[in-house]
């Protein structure tokens, strides 16, 4: 596997970065909602944010599978990073994303990273670890496979944070990430997505490599 991507940031003039950053940009981009969401949030506000997870990985399976771009896609994951980890302070930032995108047809997961140590443990059994920054919650997901990150600067410049590389999403490997013991929730997403999208090839978690 390629070595992890952070914050690579392509643009014309850029032409050094790894081609396979810039088949991912071109692919995800293809999704209109993707798009959209990227452009708007590009001149929100929001210093330390992404559009994450499987908005990103399933719009590259779609067309891999020849499905519509925007099929079977539930929710559009927007991570950001705020100090301030008051309930009312997400739900302002939450409200005003909602507010901003309210024409496009998809529901919108805006969530402050820093606030996920505050209820994940009481709800899952066991803690989160310490939270510095949105791309933290990324490295912590499930899957190796959609740990991946994608904003866009007022320039029109994007940026990725790719901390297992582009590789396996690419090339439809989906692959546990064990930073977190959530075996149950790897089983249950990827038996779905396997009956969604076959052509994908899936690691079961204990062939995880430690």
């Amino acid at each position: 596997m390629k070595p992890g991507l952070h914050d690579i940031v392509i643009s014309p003039e850029n032409a050094a970065i790894d081609s396979d950053a810039r088949t991912f940009v071109s692919l995800v981009c293809q999704n209109p909602h993707v798009q959209a969401i990227l452009s708007r949030m590009a001149h929100f506000g929001l210093q330390d944010w992404w559009l994450t997870a499987g908005c990103l990985a399933q719009t590259i399976w779609n067309i891999q599978a020849g499905y519509d771009l925007v099929a079977h896609i539930d929710d559009y994951d927007l991570f950001y990073f705020d100090p301030d980890t008051g309930f009312d302070a997400e739900d302002r930032v939450i409200k005003q994303v909602a507010t901003l995108c309210a024409d496009i047809p998809v529901r919108i997961e805006t969530r402050n990273q820093a606030r996920v140590p505050i209820w994940y443990e009481p709800k899952f059994g066991f803690a989160y670890g310490d939270v510095h920054r949105a791309s933290d919650g990324i490295d912590r997901f499930a899957y190796q496979t959609t740990a991946i990150g994608l904003r866009q600067g007022k320039d029109g410049d994007f940026a990725i944070y790719a901390p297992f590389g582009l590789e396996n999403v690419l090339a439809g490997h989906v692959v546990p990430n064990r930073a977190l013991p959530v075996a149950a929730v790897y089983r249950q997403k990827t038996e779905r997505w396997g009956k969604i999208w076959p052509h994908l090839t899936i690691l079961p978690w204990r062939d995880d490599p430690v």
